[in-house]
């Protein structure tokens, strides 16, 4: 599953994409916010749910709780409903916002079909996303090669016994220890990160030995086939061990660690650093002496 923020009409609506179901789940505390303009959308839902009980109607029954991100940046219980649920209650909830949201919410759906049908349309809206975030190129291409290395990796721990959720996070943990000498947690602390996603505050050089690291782990696991999560701890150690090595092997050969406290918000510096070292702007400045 990944989460997303949707916008309709300028309003935030929290998000989860169910890989396995392959559909959507929304907050149905942020859409009922959107269709009923009440100040207690929560309070709403909560009066909503009794009336639909006492009538017997099963909508409540196809509501389900996910995880999701509150107003304080915590992650929270969330009443959740799949497309039909939403639809649903549109139906139940008397709202001249109700038909542009339909269409709204059928927008959606098609947008995740077109992107299963062509994975490129995926690789388009985060090329966007990052762009816009102020991401150069040369990263944003990265960033995307990483993505597919993960997934691979994460493929190939699923044919070998390992289960979704705590177990890849162990495993993760063990690549990260073994190529940064830091468990994920610690990375993030280092970079003074919370729930943001490490890989995006990565520099290039740390991308290219995370991945480098994944990859060399998800081929030592095809190689030895080990099963379950003991025995894919060894394979997570050496992959990261062999990241770790080049690690150590450019540190000793520029006399600068590879990894650095600095974060998305400092990616602005970070390509410009990069940027002032490159051979033709060093001769440029040798012209203007």
């Amino acid at each position: 599953m990944y989460d997303e923020i949707k916008i309709f009409e300028g309003n935030r609506i929290r998000s989860i994409w169910n890989e396995e179901k392959e559909e959507w789940y929304f907050s149905i505390i942020d859409i009922l916010g959107i269709l009923t303009e009440s100040e207690n959308p929560r309070k709403y839902w909560s009066v909503f749910k009794v009336r639909l009980k006492k009538e017997g109607n099963e909508l409540a029954t196809i509501c389900s709780q996910l995880k999701m991100k509150a107003s304080d940046g915590k992650m929270r219980q969330t009443d959740v409903a799949n497309m039909q649920g939403i639809f649903r209650i549109i139906q139940s909830v008397p709202s001249p916002k109700a038909e542009p949201f339909k269409m709204w919410l059928a927008e959606v759906g098609k947008e995740r079909i077109d992107e299963i049908i062509d994975p490129e349309l995926t690789i388009d809206r985060a090329l966007e996303t990052y762009a816009q975030k102020g991401y150069s190129r040369e990263w944003i291409n990265q960033r995307l090669q990483a993505i597919q290395v993960r997934k691979e990796l994460t493929d190939t721990w699923q044919d070998h016994g390992v289960e979704e959720g705590k177990e890849y996070a162990i495993l993760t943990n063990e690549i990260s220890k073994a190529w940064s000498g830091m468990t994920t947690r610690e990375y993030k602390d280092f970079k003074g990160l919370k729930k943001q996603n490490l890989r995006d505050n990565m520099s290039s050089t740390e991308l290219i030995l995370n991945m480098l690291a994944e990859a060399a782990t998800k081929d030592i696991t095809n190689a030895t086939n080990p099963y379950g999560l003991e025995e894919n701890r060894q394979a997570a150690r050496d992959g990261g061990k062999i990241a770790g090595n080049a690690r150590k092997e450019i540190e000793e050969h520029t006399g600068k660690a590879v990894i650095t406290s600095q974060n998305a918000i400092d990616f602005g510096k970070l390509i410009s650093d990069v940027t002032k070292e490159l051979p033709e702007n060093r001769i440029d400045r040798s012209k203007k002496k």
